[in-house]
């Protein structure tokens, strides 16, 4: 009960006293404390008055033609500095960012295509500007964000979900299309590409939920034809190394896999399939933190130093729920 009476005092209180005192205290003279503060001699009286009565002593009292403080006045001086120090501190802007000094791990959430296709040039560009910062990347997995909203993770990638909470912020980076990726020595490895060819071989199909068509389907039964699946795995580095070692067709996004594809023979999908628009994904509390949004920005500069030779120009910001879509870009909900 002591400790509730005593915050319902502190709350009462006008915490605005605690520099009066501390300029009162430190000057030992109305005048000058009023002049310091820039106040009239009457309204730092008042204040004064006000202290007197919310600490229980007179704190400054006459003696000959000035005032001296009391023995709490004395207990306080030393205490009231440094905690007005401290609030200013407090609510100050913060200052500007140090990268050289800066100390900092991010936990980053992507898919192991953007590690393999970004990774060590955005790991290059932060040692360059802040050596002292450390990346963690975790594997991601699902598009569930209470990573992110726990503050387990501080920033993600990817393509952003029908039921993405309304929270999180975005910016889109780019926008990514889907290639045929198969072995060297495949039969689809020469000659023209035409859906009949492309829906006789076997395919993978990817999908972190386990279904057993996409969009290619799809796109494929739009002019009667059909595609043999012979497996289903849930990410496009696994369906690459299927691809690598076999008979099987892969098909996966162009800038996410261009390291993983190497010795690969990559092909265009006879099909209309619709674009992806990758997006960086972070929650509002780091909105403001410099450092974070630092960051952000390297991420956005590493994805657009690397352009796809038909890359069609990025696409346009997103904040929160006011997602402007490319027109030529749709959001695939099991990518």
């Amino acid at each position: 009960m002591a400790n509730r009476a005593s915050l319902a005092s502190m709350t009462r209180a006008d915490l605005n006293l605690l520099i009066t005192l501390d300029v009162l205290l430190t000057e030992g003279s109305v005048a000058r404390a009023a002049r310091r503060l820039r106040l009239s001699p009457s309204a730092m009286s008042r204040a004064l008055a006000r202290l007197r009565e919310t600490i229980g002593d007179p704190l400054l009292v006459r003696a000959g033609r000035g005032l001296v403080p009391t023995p709490r006045a004395l207990e306080l001086r030393d205490r009231v500095g440094p905690l007005v120090q401290e609030a200013e501190a407090i609510l100050r802007p913060a200052e500007a960012l140090d990268l050289q000094r800066l100390v900092r791990t991010f936990s980053v959430r992507a898919s192991d295509g953007f590690v393999e296709a970004f990774g060590p040039e955005l790991i290059a560009h932060i040692q360059a500007e802040a050596p002292g910062i450390r990346l963690r990347f975790v594997q991601k997995l699902d598009k569930d964000s209470t990573q992110l909203r726990e503050g387990s993770v501080d920033l993600e990638t990817g393509v952003i979900g029908a039921a993405q909470s309304p929270e999180i912020r975005t910016r889109a980076l780019f926008s990514d299309h889907f290639v045929g990726v198969v072995r060297r020595g495949h039969p689809l490895a020469t000659g023209e590409i035409t859906a009949d060819r492309f829906a006789a071989g076997r395919h993978i199909l990817v999908s972190r939920r386990g279904l057993d068509k996409g969009p290619i389907d799809d796109a494929l039964e739009a002019i009667g034809l059909q595609r043999d699946i012979a497996t289903i795995v849930t990410g496009f580095s696994p369906a690459l190394s299927l691809a690598r070692g076999s008979e099987l067709v892969a098909i996966v996004p162009e800038r996410h896999t261009r390291t993983l594809r190497d010795g690969m023979v990559t092909f265009p999908l006879p099909v209309s399939v619709p674009e992806i628009a990758v997006s960086l994904l972070w929650h509002p509390r780091l909105d403001a933190d410099p450092a974070h949004r630092w960051l952000r920005e390297c991420v956005r500069r590493v994805c657009g130093m690397q352009k796809s030779p038909d890359d069609m120009g990025g696409v346009p910001a997103e904040t929160g729920n006011n997602r402007r879509r490319h027109p030529q870009v749709y959001l695939l909900p099991d990518y």
